[in-house]
């Protein structure tokens, strides 16, 4: 099973050839830890998601959560693999050992969490909301709140969530109603009804510490009248001890498409007027606390999108080398021609293809931007601590777009490649399909972030971001065009960087300035093709990397030598297979990128003039 989850060969790829992360134990941040150790962690979290929560994909999602007298229930599988993801102190490992963290690198977290999200993000969402919640109270909570909470949050012990959607206001956070009352012992007593509450109420930890929007009576309206509240479960008395429970309680679980063993609640607070929290930083400041938790969620939804292409590619890969069906192309018209593997007719190797290089573009991606918290971190002056904080956030709302809809994509593909029997619930693609489309919507719906990207992040420092990104994939451009093999893909993708320069500059200058919703009509189809083109960004990276190391090993550039040890050689065949895959992206997926970059350059007012009445119905 564990080819058929992620692919250590290239996550080392990535890691060491790709970003050169060795670089970080020559920081003073990181100087006590060695590849050796990254090495071992991520292999202690390869054999914890293969060997114990992998087992619980599908067992899980055929049990799914029951509701039933108030209680909650997950699957009885999943408790144990989540008290081994608390004993291996996984949930905090990338936190300083002050908070009770490990003090690994954030993107050694990004590799580990490949087999764990991987394996079931049911299970590893517990432990991803409470470092969220855990998070939001180092930053912002008071000496006693972190006295209180922080420790057995960050261990497990103690569970987390994000109380922010109500039933009229999803997207439209300012319109939530949820109210809080200051009490007289400076706690507040909350009142209101949440719903899609992820990880809302279970048994899995004793208690659970709820982050929860509301707004104080006479706070303004809007988003600026909302503050953050902390609402336990179970009281946490003074001294750190538990007390009655407290008045927030779920009131049903969602019947969902995908994701079954994770429990989606409603949650009703303060029905018997005795729900109190305590209030999290400053009144009216919430949503500022918040998004801390919500860039964190946003990058590993992304990261879960990815993830499950990752796991259906490589099912279906298994699978296509393993399924007799037809005759070889070239033994078509002989009835004596034996069965092949799917995997040697050209359709089906043009559909591998296609989903090896969404998925290592997309390992890439994220790995790059975990990297870039690193980075951060490490910064030895305010500029460059600056610089990776813009990164971060610019790429963010396109990590969390790009890689749930390609990831999804990815796993339509593999059930294509499986045919009738992926369609069935005998294979794992089925459910691997379900489970990635929640990605588009939670934690912001993709169109959401298409308009964050186009209507705040594109504009930072006055585009200043924007180009120094531009920048960063020129470089590499540059590089990839000394190599003779792949000046060729190299300049395919400056004309696309180029016409990416262009759109950005008129879709935010020109329509915005002429119409705004016309500009926002067009916000999604920009975040595709900026994707698209950081897609063969990192796969051009990849190939600039791979190339040398080819023909190293072939003896030379020869052609007919390099294809020889490809036939022979693992590590070869590899570095070919990162050519092949910017190849076949570049060459045929990225020209459609550029006529989708045209339709953008000469926008139609289609979507903004009709009539209501005009879509049918």
């Amino acid at each position: 099973m564990a080819q058929l989850l992620s692919d250590r060969r290239d996550i080392d790829f990535v890691l060491y050839e790709q970003l050169e992360i060795e670089d970080l134990v020559k920081t003073e941040k990181y100087n006590d830890l060695n590849r050796k150790m990254f090495d071992m962690v991520i292999s202690e979290a390869r054999n914890l998601g293969i060997k114990e929560i992998l087992p619980t994909y599908t067992e899980g999602d055929r049990e799914g959560v029951q509701f039933e007298n108030g209680r909650v229930t997950v699957p009885q599988c999943f408790h144990r693999p989540y008290q081994l993801f608390v004993e291996g102190e996984w949930i905090a490992m990338a936190e300083d050992p002050e908070v009770g963290g490990q003090g690994f690198p954030w993107i050694i977290r990004q590799a580990a969490f490949e087999y764990i999200i991987g394996a079931n993000f049911a299970i590893a969402g517990f432990g991803n909301l409470g470092h969220g919640t855990a998070k939001m109270i180092e930053l912002f909570g008071t000496p006693q709140q972190k006295e209180l909470f922080l420790e057995k949050v960050y261990a497990g012990q103690w569970g987390g969530t994000m109380l922010l959607t109500e039933p009229g206001a999803g997207s439209d956070v300012g319109a939530l109603t949820t109210t809080a009352v200051k009490n007289p012992d400076g706690t507040y007593s909350i009142t209101g009804n949440k719903i899609f509450i992820t990880c809302g109420d279970h048994a899995l930890t004793e208690n659970i510490i709820h982050p929860v929007l509301a707004r104080i009576e006479g706070a303004p309206p809007g988003t600026k009248g909302i503050s953050l509240f902390i609402v336990p479960k179970i009281w946490v008395n003074e001294d750190g001890s538990l007390g009655e429970p407290n008045d927030i309680v779920c009131s049903g679980v969602e019947d969902k498409m995908g994701i079954h063993g994770s429990p989606t609640c409603s949650m009703a607070l303060g029905g018997k007027s005795r729900c109190r929290g305590l209030l999290l930083g400053e009144e009216n400041k919430g949503l500022m606390v918040m998004f801390h938790m919500m860039n964190e969620a946003r990058l590993d939804v992304g990261t879960q999108g990815f993830l499950h292409a990752s796991a259906a590619y490589l099912y279906a890969l298994n699978y296509a080398r393993d399924r007799l069906q037809g005759k070889d192309i070239a033994a078509a018209k002989d009835p004596e021609a034996p069965q092949v593997p799917i995997i040697r007719h050209p359709d089906v190797r043009r559909m591998l293809l296609m989903m090896k290089a969404y998925v290592d573009g997309m390992r890439s991606f994220v790995h790059y931007v975990a990297y870039c918290f690193d980075k951060k971190r490490t910064a030895k002056t305010r500029q460059e601590k600056e610089h990776y904080r813009d990164f971060i956030e610019l790429l963010t709302p396109v990590i969390k777009a790009y890689c749930s809809e390609r990831g999804q994509f990815v796993c339509e593909q593999a059930i294509q490649v499986y045919g009738g029997y992926g369609y069935t619930k005998d294979y794992p693609v089925e459910q691997l399909y379900r489970d990635c489309k929640i990605t588009s919507i939670y934690e912001g719906t993709n169109g959401i972030q298409a308009m964050d990207l186009l209507g705040r992040k594109l504009g930072m420092k006055k585009g200043e971001v924007f180009i120094d990104f531009l920048n960063e994939i020129k470089a590499t451009i540059d590089r990839a065009a000394e190599n003779p093999h792949l000046a060729d893909l190299a300049g395919q993708v400056a004309k696309a960087l180029n016409l990416l320069g262009e759109i950005a500059l008129h879709i935010s200058k020109t329509a915005f300035s002429k119409d705004m919703r016309l500009a926002l009509a067009y916000a999604h189809p920009f975040m595709e093709v900026l994707g698209d083109v950081i897609i063969a960004w990192m796969l051009l990276w990849r190939a600039t990397v791979a190339a040398p190391k080819l023909e190293k090993l072939a003896g030379g550039t020869d052609i007919e030598a390099i294809q020889s040890k490809v036939a022979k050689n693992k590590d070869a065949a590899f570095y070919d297979g990162q050519i092949k895959a910017a190849d076949f992206f570049i060459s045929n997926l990225l020209p459609a990128t550029i006529g989708k970059m045209n339709a953008i350059a000469l926008p139609t007012k289609a979507a903004i003039d009709i009539h209501e009445r005009s879509f049918g119905g």
